[in-house]
């Protein structure tokens, strides 16, 4: 990442986007735009480093932009900020499973919103020199690209950190039994399909039942998937999900 990120705010408010602006121009490279269309405009042609927007916006909501970033691969990992009034559980859930990495309830707290864009640009530049040591510590060709413990590694860090790096291929998830065997099919690090090889529990569902695992054996091997994207969630709304899920089986 650049010394200087570069951060698109999307609100129909130019008061708030100037004020934004403003603050995060101290450290960042900030560009606004009134809507989700000019936002999504600007976003392709020079795409930035993260994005901070509002929900309700004419012609385009935020809701409706944070799904076209998603469907672009060149914006489809840009970390991505809502801004909103609709602060039920319900609509940050929704907002969560739609790809967004954090949501802040208007009145907005602009302290706050300068903190959670320090964290998310810090967790990105971790993530990305990361990959860059693993790329760099890849084993020879015709290995298994990836495998290991669930102990030693979550899945859930595994999932982001094949997301990061953009792989394609099989990931598959065991434990003692012959059933609990889960196989995951990625493409440029989205998750398109998943199953249990007794075919009990399939795509989302196959994840969120994964998830709750703490031991068992992971591989990965690389290869071209050509599939349609059974799942259509991103892996952030996911591990969102599974851990919603978790954390209330857990009070039952």
């Amino acid at each position: 990442m650049p010394e200087r990120a570069r951060i698109l705010v999307v609100d129909d408010d130019p008061w708030l986007v100037k004020m934004i602006c403003t603050v995060l121009g101290e450290r960042y490279d900030c560009v606004g735009a009134v809507d989700g269309i000019e936002g999504l405009a600007k976003a392709l042609a020079r795409p930035p480093h993260l994005i901070v927007s509002d929900v309700m916006m004419p012609r385009m909501s935020g809701w409706e932009l944070v799904k076209q970033v998603r469907s672009h691969s060149q914006l489809a990992f840009v970390p991505f900020i809502f801004l909103s009034a609709l602060d039920s559980d319900e609509d940050r859930l929704y907002g969560f499973r739609l790809g967004a990495d954090e949501y802040l309830p208007k009145p907005l707290d602009i302290g706050e919103l300068a903190l959670r864009v320090e964290v998310v640009l810090t967790r990105l530049a971790q993530l990305e020199q990361a990959a860059r040591e693993r790329v760099r510590r890849a084993p020879p060709k015709g290995a298994p690209s990836l495998r290991g413990d669930l102990d030693q590694i979550g899945l859930s860090s595994l999932l982001v950190m094949l997301e990061m790096e953009r792989k394609s291929g099989l990931l598959v998830v065991a434990r003692d039994r012959p059933e609990e065997r889960v196989r995951i099919y990625l493409v440029e690090g989205r998750i398109f399909a998943a199953q249990s090889d007794d075919g009990a529990v399939r795509n989302a569902d196959a994840i969120y039942h994964v998830l709750g695992w703490k031991r068992g054996q992971f591989e990965f091997n690389a290869f071209v998937v050509e599939m349609r994207d059974e799942v259509e969630m991103s892996t952030t709304g996911l591990l969102l999900e599974g851990a919603r899920r978790l954390d209330e089986a857990g009070r039952a």
